[in-house]
């Protein structure tokens, strides 16, 4: 299975048969044997999505259809076999800790890649895994030749935001909501 470590996320294509370091965090596509941990980290990152402000109606709006297959048995064999998608695993010391899934979408003939799911466990957070996930997607949305790559973060998620413009993301829309009776 490719492997890829946060400084050659910009070499991912589906030939790529490097390994990280030992003690490394890395990115890898997901494979059939990551059922299970793909589906519980869906679970615990839709969870705590839901718990934030803003987090409900993104969970059911942006992240439905990837989370929805994601729990289901097969889900994940199914997001795989979908070229418009991706579903990466990132990884420290071998150990699957995080989960990207992104889609390619067409608005109006140009191409955008879309981050539906990103999840890191907590313990593993802050050593980089979130950013070579999100610098994987990003390669695999240029290679398909998308203009740019979307990434929701909720309100008041700093350590999200910070994460995002490091890799270099802008705001480039604000969507305000507010409770109807």
């Amino acid at each position: 299975m490719p492997v890829l470590s946060a400084a050659s996320a910009s070499e991912m294509v589906p030939a790529l048969s490097t390994t990280p370091d030992p003690g490394v965090e890395g990115v890898r596509w997901a494979g059939p044997d990551d059922e299970a941990v793909c589906a519980e980290l869906c679970r615990k990152g839709l969870t705590e999505a839901q718990e934030r402000r803003g987090g409900a109606i993104l969970v059911r709006r942006e992240a439905d259809l990837a989370g929805t297959a994601l729990l289901r048995p097969g889900g994940l064999r199914r997001l795989m076999s979908d070229p418009g998608r991706l579903a990466i695993v990132g990884t420290v010391d071998g150990v699957v800790v995080g989960l990207l899934v992104a889609r390619l979408d067409d608005v109006r003939g140009t191409a955008l890649g879309v981050v539906e799911l990103c999840y890191v466990e907590p313990e593993a957070r802050g050593v980089g895994v979130g950013r070579a996930l999100v610098d994987a997607a990003g390669s695999w949305a240029t290679e398909r030749g998308c203009r740019g790559l979307d990434v929701p973060a909720l309100p008041g998620d700093r350590a999200a935001k910070q994460l995002l413009e490091a890799a270099g993301f802008q705001a480039r829309a604000l969507v305000m909501h507010r409770r109807l009776p």
